[in-house]
């Protein structure tokens, strides 16, 4: 079998290359350019080389810088330019690093393409990865079903600290085991802000409103808030702290108010993915990568929209980041949280 690895100079995608070759699978790597950090790939396509040569295998370098700008930054942008908070690491995987490069491995004659994911697959879906503390299933609920059979999760039944321990024990990996690794969005070299303000005036004042409408202070410029955020503007007279519970970008305004305002009981998805064929069905979600599996009622509507009615309240639901829905630990589909039933009705 022919295998292609994705391969990112980091340590989890080079254990891949590692053991995939050492199973007897022919093996080459490849590593994707997605935007201009020239200094981000010198370092990485180093560590690259570096693997490939100590493997024996061939590498090959692909530039998606155009698509991932159009499909990936300017979708970003323009989220956060319309009030909402934009999950890019979701998006690039549907069509970036398992949509561009699957065609990529497709065209080039390889029967699978395997990456550094943690998550596993079992009957044509993906599901949680036994490191539950590393689990990316939540990233992965948009892509597409039909090329799931064609790809490799082979960290999903290891735990991350067995594969540091793994790379430690090979002399020539043990520089990338022990390198710092990046949890952040990999075009973001210090914080959002410096990418939108490349397109937008983001230093824009304006007014910080109550709940029901009135002025009470300041803020730097909705761009620079989301969802829960408690700090960077004013309210008068505050006697407990307060949070951000809504960004109006046309009016450049945030809603502000205390932390139990922050907790909904319903929501709506939009462009939704669903494997499930029941037009009203009982599962669990995840609004946020780090939140943990809720309980829930989820009910389809028109044009791949669903209602989604928690079993228990949660707090800090943020408009543009996805909702991933699972059956156990198998991912059933997911799509982009767009508003509460309180907004619908108003």
């Amino acid at each position: 079998m022919k295998i292609l690895v994705a391969m990112s100079g980091g340590v989890d995608s080079t254990i891949v290359a590692y053991r995939l070759k050492k199973r007897g699978y022919l093996v080459e790597g490849v590593y994707m350019k997605l935007h201009d950090n020239l200094d981000y790939h010198k370092k990485n396509i180093e560590n690259v080389k570096r693997v490939a040569d100590f493997l024996n295998i061939k590498y090959h370098i692909v530039d998606f810088g155009n698509k991932f700008q159009k499909e990936i930054i300017d979708y970003f942008v323009e989220e956060y330019k319309n009030g909402l908070t934009p999950n890019p690491c979701v998006v690039c995987n549907r069509k970036i690093k398992l949509g561009e490069l699957v065609k990529f491995a497709k065209e080039m004659g390889f029967n699978k393409l395997a990456t550094g994911h943690y998550a596993k697959i079992e009957d044509n879906f993906i599901c949680e990865a036994f490191d539950k503390s590393k689990d990316q299933s939540y990233f992965l609920s948009q892509v597409n079903p039909n090329i799931i059979n064609f790809l490799l999760f082979p960290l999903g039944e290891s735990l991350k600290e067995e594969i540091i321990k793994e790379a430690k024990e090979i002399e020539i990996l043990k520089k990338i085991a022990t390198q710092k690794e990046s949890n952040e969005i990999c075009f973001v070299d210090t914080t959002y802000i410096d990418i939108l303000k490349r397109y937008y005036q983001t230093d824009k004042k304006g007014k910080v409103l109550n709940k029901k409408g009135e002025v009470v202070g300041e803020h730097k410029g909705y761009m620079q808030y989301t969802i829960g955020k408690r700090r960077g503007f004013s309210v008068r007279g505050a006697l407990t702290p307060h949070y951000v519970l809504k960004i109006d970008a046309k009016n450049n305004t945030i809603v502000v108010g205390e932390k139990r305002d922050l907790e909904i009981n319903s929501f709506f998805v939009e462009n939704t993915l669903l494997r499930k064929r029941e037009r009203e069905f009982e599962c669990e979600v995840k609004i946020r990568y780090r939140s943990k599996k809720e309980k829930c009622f989820v009910k389809r509507e028109e044009n791949n929209r669903v209602f989604v009615e928690l079993k228990a309240p949660l707090s800090g639901l943020a408009p543009g980041q996805v909702a991933t829905f699972y059956d156990k630990e198998r991912v059933i589909g997911g799509g982009f949280i767009r508003a509460t039933l309180n907004e619908i009705e108003k």
